[in-house]
């Protein structure tokens, strides 16, 4: 085993496998893109094929929804159908969790997604992915708070229901066995 960001032989050949058969299953997704070019640019960035790694032993079976022009990055989502189960019964963030007196989640979500290496999904990401399928009929994901309304202690999460992408608020401190979080990463 080596450090803790950094996966075996085995485990680098496992994922871009997981990966390049999810790519090719789900290619409404990243129409346009090339599988080739997506795995050279994971094989020249073994960080982010980590973090990615962490996404997918998460259960967020992450994939590529799109490529940014200006800076040559694929753009990775968690295409998980419901919120990534590894991912979820987390309040917010360190500040809601330190204010918790009792009955404290394990994690935060903005800690967890730090400590992958990853981003949470904003509100425009979201339903950006909510253009590709049909995702959280059953759980919610956390996204990126509003400076604002986080500073008055609450925090964001959106859903899918009725065909409908709703966003909703709650106090940061809140965590539920069917709330989750969902992460974007850049390679």
């Amino acid at each position: 085993m080596g450090n803790k960001m950094t996966l075996t032989s085995e485990q680098k050949t496992t994922l871009i496998d997981t990966l390049k058969q999810r790519f090719e299953k789900h290619i409404n997704r990243h129409k346009n893109i090339e599988w080739t070019a997506v795995q050279a640019k994971l094989e020249a960035n073994v960080e982010k094929l980590w973090s990615l790694n962490e996404m997918e032993s998460t259960g967020g079976e992450p994939d590529v929804v799109g490529f940014d022009t200006a800076t040559g990055e694929y753009i990775f989502y968690d295409c998980s159908a419901e919120s990534p189960k590894g991912r979820r019964s987390l309040c917010f963030d360190r500040e809601a969790l330190n204010k918790r007196k009792e009955f404290k989640p394990a994690d935060t979500a903005i800690d967890m997604a730090t400590a992958m290496g990853i981003e949470i999904l904003s509100e425009e990401e979201y339903r950006a992915l909510q253009q590709l399928g049909n995702f959280d009929l059953k759980t919610s994901s956390w996204v990126k708070t509003p400076a604002d309304i986080r500073k008055l202690g609450g925090a964001v999460f959106c859903d899918r229901r009725y065909n409908t992408v709703f966003l909703y608020h709650n106090g940061a401190e809140s965590y539920y066995a069917a709330r989750g979080f969902r992460g974007s990463l850049r390679v």
